[in-house]
């Protein structure tokens, strides 16, 4: 026991004392932080350079457009056509708008050096339609009572319920944030674990080793040591993303989006921090003594790059596969693959954020995945001396074949 946890151990510390960890910890919230930081300055540059100026004999009309801007008070002192001219000139607005009448129509005229938005282009012509209904209605010569009947109009009305829309959006959001994170990890471990048991393919240190502790102890500690990398990144990206949650909320600009969005995001974080990460953990493990089999069937540690592609190419496939079922989880196909190990860490939770699966069949398919863990670790304790120590130069399939045989 004291072998295995030194080995475990040395595994751990030698891989979150290497860049790659550091680096692959502090991606998401380093992409986040410039993410925010991007939009921070996209907006107040949009704000600064989106300016508008309206020039019109009409104020009314004029103020109401403004009013549709929500202009700076500097654009609601650009009064006239010069003014307008020497404003773009000194990038102060993007441009102006010209608004005139002519025969009872009202004509508008922008001139700038950026087009008009989409939004503003709206924003324009509902205050122009509004006024020019005014105006027709005064050549006309209609009433205020013929007015209000020419007014009439049709109505739909739906009763759609808030809590089960929002609950539908949180369930979407919930799928695609844990399906990314269960493949990104691993994808991630699967490679880093490959190639650390490829790496020692060959060596003469690893008779060395075999002849002071055994190759299952060797091996239950590598996974061991993994194990505890793969615990550590999920906990510093949940005490992390929790201090980043409670930091975001305090800050002035973000409040109005927490306000407005708070039922939403917490049904996220509930879909997420649940029996779900216990799905991804195992998942990632799983995938990794796959990775770690494979690692010990390369040829030589110079083929290392390579030994990830059975558990990459596995993973890639169950994480496509569960897209189709993102708003159909109560199919036959994906209730039988939430019960499949290598694929139940996609489906099952895939199934509970879409309400289509019981605690109880959660627990099955966890009691399913854990004895394939003990039983894939087990039997590959017992063949691995065999597999690392294999130095045969034939195909991948061929040493695979030969690395089941091993006793």
């Amino acid at each position: 026991m004291h072998k295995l946890k030194i080995v475990a151990a040395d595994t751990y510390f030698r891989q979150i004392k290497s860049w790659s960890f550091v680096i692959l910890v502090l991606a998401p919230f380093l992409f986040a932080a410039l993410s925010l930081g991007l939009g921070y300055v996209s907006a107040t540059s949009a704000v600064k350079h989106d300016k508008v100026a309206v020039v019109s004999q009409n104020q009314g009309l004029r103020q109401a457009i403004l009013k549709q801007f929500d202009q700076a008070e500097r654009q609601k002192q650009v009064t006239t056509v010069a003014q307008a001219k020497r404003a773009v000139k000194a990038n102060r607005i993007k441009g102006y708008v010209v608004v005139t009448q002519r025969q009872q129509q009202l004509q508008a005229h922008y001139r700038g050096d950026q087009t008009l938005s989409t939004s503003q282009v709206a924003q324009v012509k509902q205050v122009l339609t509004q006024y020019q209904t005014r105006l027709n209605v005064q050549a006309a010569g209609l009433t205020a009572k013929q007015w209000q009947q020419l007014q009439q109009q049709p109505t739909l009305t739906q009763s759609v319920s808030q809590q089960t829309a929002q609950a539908k959006t949180g369930q979407k959001i919930s799928f695609y944030v844990l399906v990314f994170m269960v493949y990104m990890i691993i994808i991630t471990y699967s490679s880093i674990t490959a190639q650390e048991i490829a790496s020692e393919k060959g060596t003469k240190i690893m008779e060395v080793i075999f002849s002071s502790t055994t190759a299952a102890k060797y091996f239950c500690g590598k996974i061991l040591g993994m194990l505890g990398v793969i615990l550590t990144q999920i906990v510093i990206y949940l005490v992390g993303g929790g201090l980043c949650f409670l930091l975001a909320q305090r800050l002035d600009k973000l409040q109005p989006v927490f306000t407005q969005f708070k039922p939403l995001i917490h049904s996220v974080l509930h879909n997420l921090i649940n029996i779900n990460l216990i799905f991804l953990l195992l998942g990632v493990v799983l995938y990794t003594i796959l990775a770690a089999f494979s690692g010990a069937l390369v040829a030589k540690a110079e083929d290392a790059p390579k030994a990830a592609y059975p558990a990459t190419y596995l993973s890639m496939f169950a994480f496509f596969i569960s897209f189709p079922f993102q708003d159909n989880a109560g199919a036959l196909t994906a209730k039988i693959l939430s019960y499949v190990p290598f694929f139940s860490s996609y489906f099952m939770p895939v199934r509970l954020i879409a309400h289509h699966a019981t605690m109880m069949e959660a627990g099955l398919s966890l009691l399913i995945l854990v004895a394939t863990i003990f039983g894939l670790i087990w039997y590959i304790s017992r063949i691995y001396q065999g597999l690392i120590l294999q130095a045969d130069e034939g195909s991948f399939w061929k040493r695979f074949k030969r690395g089941l045989a091993y006793h």
